[in-house]
């Protein structure tokens, strides 16, 4: 709770990962990927109540087993590749209505830490926003990037008048990393987005910023892991 504002989090692991089979209950440093979310949110100040939405029993079982709640099955409608990321957090809105705030935790950033979960709920708090996202800089800017024409001729990504040859020079940029996102629930439910111009950013640090998409993603983050502790 914050400011007598009760808070929900959501951990949304759905069972049918493409890219790394079972991806979310693989073991990562002596840990099934999704425990790292479910025991990092458990120490928050501010989060009241902790769920996984999963249409998958054996995740639920496992994030049971680490203390988070299943109260429901995610439909599986609601579980396919196509499904847009937001449907799991409304329908979790809509069983458990009486929540102030929500947070979204996707268990594929086992990196961030309890004080990136806290700050971006009190970034939001504190600029008086409907909702903040986590954002890191990222390792090349899009100032040097190019799209691919007809015979693959180069047209610069990001037009400028003048051109900068150093990074140094650059404007500084900044990515979702996919970590936290918090928001007001009723601004929720009626913009359908974590990202809105209203939104504010909570900048992370690149080492906490991972997001596990590819074997070699995750052999990274169980290497990082393993030498955290």
């Amino acid at each position: 709770m914050i400011d007598n504002k009760k808070v929900l989090a959501i951990i949304p692991a759905r069972g049918g990962s493409k890219g790394i089979p079972r991806k979310n209950i693989k073991q990562l440093a002596g840990k099934p990927l999704i425990a790292w979310t479910i025991e990092e949110a458990k120490k928050s100040r501010y989060i009241d109540r902790l769920i996984l939405s999963s249409e998958d029993p054996e995740i639920i079982e496992i994030a049971r087993a680490y203390g988070c709640e299943a109260p429901f099955v995610r439909p599986k409608e609601l579980s396919e590749d196509t499904t847009p990321g937001i449907a799991p957090v409304l329908h979790a809105i809509n069983q458990l209505p009486d929540f102030d705030y929500v947070v979204l935790l996707q268990p594929t950033s086992p990196l961030r830490l309890i004080d990136d979960i806290d700050g971006c709920i009190e970034n939001m708090w504190n600029v008086g926003a409907p909702a903040c996202v986590s954002v890191t800089k990222p390792d090349k800017s899009p100032y040097w990037m190019y799209t691919l024409q007809e015979n693959n001729m180069m047209k610069k990504l990001i037009e400028r008048s003048e051109s900068i040859t150093r990074r140094q020079e650059l404007p500084d940029v900044y990515a979702l990393n996919g970590a936290v996102y918090v928001a007001e629930v009723d601004w929720l439910l009626a913009s359908g987005s974590f990202l809105e111009q209203e939104t504010v950013a909570f900048e992370m640090a690149k080492s906490r910023s991972y997001d596990i998409d590819t074997e070699e993603d995750f052999f990274l983050c169980d290497l990082l892991l393993s030498k955290r502790f």
